[in-house]
């Protein structure tokens, strides 16, 4: 095969990052992040254009093919300013500082983030996509302001980056610990106005699946007995699986809905956005036992395993959204090809997924999603329940097989460790609800990976693995320096493995990665940790994360993490540690619920008994599986097969029996070998 050749190469070939070398042919003579480019702005007297995106993202794209393939475009970039290019998941410390830049002149952020800083790197101008006669006229502008006014540039990235870093301040709460359900009733009375109550989610569009923010409603409605919450949560869960959003014939769900319904996806899927849904689909499942759940836990897992799982076990970050340049190409379906494709299959599939104006996109073609419960459509068809369910996975395994012969979409195959993580916790999670060995294996696979590969000889984590760099692309090659994250999902991810596996060495470098947290992250002027370490060169300000968003906060995961390690190794300063960083969050969860939803599941804990549940003897796996068949939310497993050093199971060993304590602080009750009175006594 020949290689097609390039009228323009610039400095992002030699790159692995997918979303870098998209943009190594523009005209557009971009730079990698690094010392070099803020050298050649200072010597040359330019500002600096930082361009942020990643592969998976559509507007991106557009911007690209508007502007930066743009040669007349490109040679005004080039003769004005220093255009350095960033993949966001590559370097999200770097998205960070200028996402807060952009959203504190705009009120809003996005991607692709556009950000033009000093030759310091403080930031002065910016916003996410420009349609390409105002980007222009953005060039122009700042590259004339800059020639005839500096000081005022100067004078203004002050402004804006003293306020960066305001941003970040932590008050710090000296008062004894008071956690309350109040606080908790306050907010969600605040977040239910925000409900939509017919088609589930946020009251508005777009629609972003928030899994963190169902996982803390589900909990709470739990230990509130509360019915409106839990029909909200069923609801919103009903309609996401049920929705466009969800790929019906491959599994996984897609990045957000465009409209109220879950109708019109963006296409695009993320590691992330999966990982944290299987998790909670499999949290719902164990609480109602619906049907629906498991299929979305078991196809979307299908998905993960089919397109994006390497060889080594790792997991990719995404796939994108176009195909052939046609953002959803991939996956509508027109009208003639179904009846192709099904033959006398397609009245009841056309009925099933809405192969009618209500699933009718645009320029012939179906989003295939459902409306009605199973048993309805199986009665509208006249069809048994058990023979739709059969057919329909017969039709939608040769749909799949049909799509399969289309061009697909991109794949980001950077592999991320945070990312990878989450999916290793999901993989545990379903482990834990299903009792499937091979979501086990491939949990077990993939913390092997991140233990062998990403694991460095000074206990500290890589962020990024790729087999681009390496001459052996069977070995690749890890870099970048880990964030908060990477350590906060793979400790939280160690945690729920351990309890799958009871195997102590997870447990053990889930401690080893916490104490290197303490280490190279803390703030010493609060209870929280910064998002990059102490070897990180340094940036305009040393950001701390508080907030979640579709990706939990790394410092909410990390109080969690400290909480339950504590209970696990008998750390009582871990679990103290744990409740200040709370306490500091109680006037943001008192403010808006929804982007603090991980530090409230946290406080549930302290609200409600928590508890230890400690399993000896030769049955432990079969006993913790009939244990996992009941939700138990406020719980942690420990468990042996034998003597164990663990404080929790020290000195509880009898050779031949199995048993179960339920523990509080450490604290047992007598031991018990009946599951059903453990069940009895929690409840």
């Amino acid at each position: 095969m020949v290689e097609a050749k390039h009228r323009f190469t610039n400095s992002l070939i030699s790159e692995s990052s997918p979303y870098l070398l998209q943009h190594a042919h523009n005209p557009v003579n971009w730079l990698v992040w690094d010392e070099k480019a803020f050298v050649k702005a200072k010597t040359e007297n330019k500002l600096i254009l930082v361009s942020i995106g990643y592969s998976a993202c559509h507007w991106c794209h557009v911007m690209e093919h508007e502007s930066f393939e743009d040669e007349a475009i490109a040679k005004m970039m080039n003769d004005l300013f220093v255009c350095v290019k960033v993949d966001r998941e590559e370097r999200p410390d770097v998205d960070q500082v200028y996402m807060s830049a952009v959203q504190l002149m705009t009120g809003r952020g996005g991607w692709p983030l556009n950000c033009f800083i000093l030759p310091d790197g403080r930031p002065l101008y910016g916003g996410t996509y420009f349609p390409k006669q105002q980007w222009t006229e953005v060039l122009t502008n700042l590259a004339t302001l800059w020639k005839s006014d500096a000081e005022k540039c100067f004078q203004y990235a002050n402004e804006l980056t003293l306020g960066i870093k305001q941003e970040d301040k932590i008050i710090i709460d000296t008062t004894i610990a008071d956690f309350t359900i109040e606080t908790l009733d306050q907010s969600v009375e605040k977040w239910k106005l925000r409900f939509d109550n017919s088609e589930g989610g946020p009251n508005r569009a777009p629609k972003f699946p928030l899994p963190n923010n169902y996982q803390f409603l589900l909990r709470y409605s739990f230990f509130k007995n509360d019915a409106i919450i839990l029909n909200h949560v069923l609801l919103t869960l009903d309609k996401m699986a049920y929705g466009g959003i969800y790929d019906q014939v491959g599994g996984g769900f897609a990045r957000y809905s465009t409209d109220v319904l879950w109708k019109v996806p963006h296409f695009e899927k993320m590691l992330y956005d999966n990982s944290a849904l299987i998790s909670l689909y499999s949290e719902a499942f164990q609480l109602t036992k619906k049907q629906l759940y498991k299929d979305v836990v078991f196809e979307s897992l299908g998905f993960i395993a089919r397109e994006l799982t390497a060889v080594n076990g790792a997991f990719y970050a995404a796939l994108d959204a176009d195909s052939e340049g046609v953002e959803g190409k991939y996956y509508v379906w027109t009208e003639e090809e179904l009846k192709i494709i099904l033959g006398e299959d397609f009245n009841w599939f056309a009925d099933y997924y809405n192969v009618n104006s209500f699933g009718y996109w645009e320029e012939s073609n179906f989003i295939l999603l459902r409306r009605d419960d199973e048993k309805l459509v199986a009665d509208r068809n006249s069809m048994s329940l058990e023979y739709l369910r059969e057919r329909n996975l017969e039709v939608k395994t040769v749909l799949l097989a049909q799509r399969e012969k289309r061009i697909r979409p991109g794949t980001d195959d950077k592999i991320i460790t945070s990312w990878n993580a989450m999916m290793l916790k999901a993989y545990s999670d379903a482990y834990d609800v299903f009792g499937e060995k091979d979501f086990l294996l491939a949990a077990l696979k993939n913390a092997s990976f991140i233990r062998a590969v990403q694991l460095r000889s000074d206990g500290g984590l890589f962020h990024t693995w790729s087999a681009r760099l390496s001459l052996d692309p069977s070995k690749g090659k890890s870099s970048i320096n880990g964030f908060l994250d990477d350590y906060a999902f793979t400790i939280d991810a160690l945690i729920t493995l351990y309890q799958s596996t009871f195997d102590e060495e997870w447990l053990l470098l889930s401690k080893n990665l916490t104490e290197y947290v303490f280490k190279h992250f803390s703030d010493e002027h609060s209870p929280m940790f910064f998002y990059t370490s102490d070897d990180d060169p340094k940036l305009i300000t040393r950001k701390i994360e508080l907030s979640d968003n579709v990706i939990p906060a790394s410092n909410a995961v990390m109080a969690k993490n400290l909480f339950y390690l504590g209970h696990l190794t008998g750390n009582s300063g871990w679990i103290e540690f744990s409740a200040s960083m709370l306490r500091a969050m109680k006037k943001e969860i008192l403010g808006y619920g929804a982007g603090y939803s991980n530090w409230m599941m946290l406080q549930l804990h302290f609200v409600f008994p928590f508890r230890e549940l400690a399993i000896v003897g030769k049955s432990v796996d079969k006993t913790k599986g009939l244990l996992r068949k009941h939700y138990l939310p406020n719980q942690i497993f420990a468990g042996s097969f034998g003597v164990s050093d663990l404080p929790l199971l020290q000195h509880r060993y009898v050779e031949g029996l199995t048993l179960i304590y339920i523990c509080e602080n450490q604290s047992c009750q007598m031991p018990m070998e009946n599951v059903a009175d453990v069940i009895k006594q929690l409840k």
